[in-house]
């Protein structure tokens, strides 16, 4: 028995250890509990009377056998509790309910305490460190949501994402796979696979489409310390695009250049890429959302595009530069990216709060169809020109040119006019792949720019001036050296 007490004694004090040293690993630039404390209770606000929101954590995603990637919280989640780890649940009650004798008006589950998962995976937070740690007043460990007495039933309206049938059973009591099935017992969730003779599905108080209505408008307009976060995030990618139109040399492979921008984010602590990032030479630029990186040289006289964000403390950017690999535009594409710069400064001189999020993307339009046009790439602004009848999409400019950025790329937000607070990108764009219907000159040639923006009464601001934008200036600032360009590794084969 002593034995057994020394080591309790030992495995507390490692494991007080584990969390401080944690704790004093955290940067002190987060979103701060007071913040997610004060969006569960705008969030409460909005809630219909006698309803009740649930919110699950991500799941884990697994990678091949037992490997997992590196693990994401749900943003809706993060945003409302500042909780990191899987396997959790969030209730917000619209109204004060009795549980276990005291009136609450949220509940937190956390997974429980797991002395050989600890060892592997690090420490997890008990009830009362989360209380403290998250500003939840009322925390309870995953396992005790079973037997949890708390009836849905009573409510007019439960709020919560429809489930994706993407989470695997860990057979570790209280993990998501059990909190999801649970709900489904305690709520009567419907049983697709059950067959019925009714000719239409009872009434239910389950609602899965109301959270994105109440949640689009808060997370839409970001407050001060979330658009300090997206101004480093920002920041952060275009220092990353400035530094590799210095190192850009013909000869390097679409994965090198890559690294560089990662690189780049990883110095400067941004924890995450925001979305796969997109590195494509010559005809690979034409392709929106190529991801590959595959190209072991991409060759002089070529345009490469490159579309990269760095997520940083949960923020993210949405940064593209097209430049040319050897530091010159050709005659034509010069012509090309000055059309699309031109189509985004004029989207910019109209953005303020009361514009319609559309009119960004109309105004750009009619630029880049003016100028093609011009160029003679458009024989005419009819639709039968300018639509191409294999995609439904324009020729050239496929894709629309703005979107809300902030816990995700494309973020939660509502799209009807600009709203100072916003933070947005406009991104247009002119690709011309091989085998368009227009002269083999333009072949080739990708152009995207785009960048993020800060919506004001006034105007906008420009957060991703660090990366230059102009034709002249990238071409100025791809002479000078890059301290990538000093690095000599042996080759391979060596």
């Amino acid at each position: 028995m002593k034995r057994l007490h020394l080591c309790s004694l030992l495995f507390l004090w490692l494991n007080l250890i584990m969390v401080s040293h944690l704790t004093a690993q955290k940067p002190d630039d987060f979103l701060s509990s007071e913040f997610h404390r004060e969006r569960r209770a705008t969030l409460r606000a909005k809630m219909p009377a006698n309803s009740v929101a649930v919110f699950f954590s991500n799941p884990v995603r697994n990678r091949a056998n037992d490997v997992n990637y590196m693990y994401h919280q749900d943003p809706n989640f993060y945003y409302l509790t500042g909780h990191e780890a899987p396997h959790a649940l969030l209730m917000i009650f619209s109204e004060k309910q009795p549980i276990n004798g005291q009136k609450v008006d949220e509940l937190l589950f956390i997974r429980g305490k797991n002395a050989l998962a600890e060892l592997y995976d690090g420490a997890r937070m008990n009830p009362q460190e989360a209380a403290e740690a998250l500003k939840v007043a009322t925390v309870f460990q995953t396992p005790d949501f079973k037997d949890f007495p708390i009836d849905f039933g009573q409510f007019d309206h439960v709020l919560f994402y429809d489930f994706k049938d993407d989470v695997r059973n860990t057979n570790e009591a209280g993990d998501l796979y059990d909190l999801i099935e649970q709900f489904k017992i305690k709520t009567n969730y419907p049983n697709d696979q059950q067959l019925t003779l009714e000719v239409e599905p009872s009434p239910t108080n389950l609602n899965t489409k109301m959270l994105d209505s109440l949640l689009a408008p808060m997370r839409g307009i970001k407050t001060a310390q979330e658009i300090e976060l997206l101004r480093k995030a920002v920041k952060i990618s275009a220092l990353g695009q400035a530094e590799v139109m210095r190192a850009m040399q013909p000869g390097m492979s679409e994965f090198e250049v890559q690294g560089m921008h990662e690189f780049i984010f990883k110095k400067y602590q941004a924890e995450y890429e925001v979305y796969p990032s997109i590195v494509g030479a010559g005809h690979n630029g034409c392709v929106l959302h190529y991801i590959d990186n595959y190209k072991p040289s991409i060759e002089d006289g070529e345009l490469i595009l490159m579309d990269l964000g760095a997520e940083y403390h949960g923020y993210t950017a949405d940064v593209t530069r097209t430049i040319p690999v050897n530091g010159k535009f050709t005659k034509e594409q010069k012509q090309i990216y000055d059309l699309v710069y031109k189509a985004q400064e004029a989207a910019m001189s109209i953005a303020k709060a009361g514009v319609p999020f559309k009119a960004l993307y109309d105004t750009t339009l009619a630029v880049v169809n003016e100028g093609l046009l011009k160029l003679g790439i458009l024989k005419s602004l009819t639709p039968e020109d300018m639509i191409n009848p294999a995609t439904g999409r324009h020729w050239f400019y496929p894709h629309g040119c703005c979107h809300h950025i902030g816990l995700d790329v494309h973020d939660l937000g509502t799209y009807g006019n600009l709203e100072a607070g916003m933070v947005i990108t406009i991104e247009p764009g002119i690709y011309i792949p091989a085998g368009s219907p227009t002269e083999k000159k333009w072949w080739d040639i990708p152009v995207r720019i785009e960048d993020d923006y800060l919506i004001t009464e006034e105007g906008i601001e420009l957060l991703s001036d660090d990366a230059p934008r102009k034709s002249e200036e990238i071409e100025a600032l791809m002479k000078k050296e890059s301290a990538f360009n000093q690095m000599q590794l042996p080759a391979l084969d060596e």
